[in-house]
């Protein structure tokens, strides 16, 4: 059979030097296709790895909120249901995402909307993480897909059926809470500015 373009052609000679010579073309397996299976995959083994940021939305311009059974995206900066508590569930980008205010989690059903569910560990309350080329993050159903986490100007959740990937309705940036640095063991350091000699002076926060 012919073989794909993505695949990898591997040529085995067999035979010495009074023999003649037989190529046997050996598909390799497809690791794009390998990869995404291994991200879908539920890692029950290792540790989770728990991290708490907002999630920015390009349309709306405000956070992501867990209002218990309600999702909304209309959350300021700061807001207490705009902080999220993000689970990684895989060795890849799998991930949970659960309200720090409510305990409920992001989770999207059958029908494509968008949900709050309370200690669901069902796989319609995980998603996989992508960065996108613009830098921005899409979340994808883990079990619906195609079907992207995506909200309308005003902060509404859009259905999974209606959201595509070049769509900004979902395209968010990932922020810290106001006031948190991204690493507390590393404050960050201030620059001031002399009047009189215009030299830089880093400084510590107190």
């Amino acid at each position: 059979s012919l073989l794909e373009p993505s695949d990898v052609l591997v040529l085995c000679v067999h035979g010495g030097p009074h023999q003649g010579l037989s190529w046997h073309a050996e598909e390799s397996v497809d690791f794009r296709i390998h990869v995404e299976n291994q991200t879908r995959a539920r890692d029950d083994m290792s540790r989770k790895q728990l991290r708490v940021y907002q999630l920015y939305s390009r349309t709306s311009g405000k956070h992501v909120q867990v209002l218990g059974r309600r999702i909304s995206a209309r959350g300021e900066d700061g807001d207490k249901y705009a902080q999220l508590v993000v689970e990684t569930d895989t060795f890849g980008s799998q991930v949970r995402i659960k309200g720090k205010e409510t305990e409920f989690y992001l989770c999207m059903n059958r029908r494509g909307k968008l949900v709050g569910k309370l200690n669901d560990k069902s796989k319609e309350c995980v998603f996989v993480e992508k960065l996108l080329e613009n830098n921005y993050t899409a979340l994808i159903s883990a079990k619906y897909s195609g079907w992207y986490v995506g909200f309308t100007k005003k902060g509404r959740p859009r259905k999974g059926p209606r959201t595509q990937e070049n769509q900004q309705d979902v395209h968010f940036m990932k922020r810290y809470p106001k006031g948190v640095p991204p690493d507390p063991q590393r404050p960050f350091r201030y620059t001031t500015v002399n009047k009189r000699t215009k030299r830089i002076r880093p400084t510590s926060p107190r």
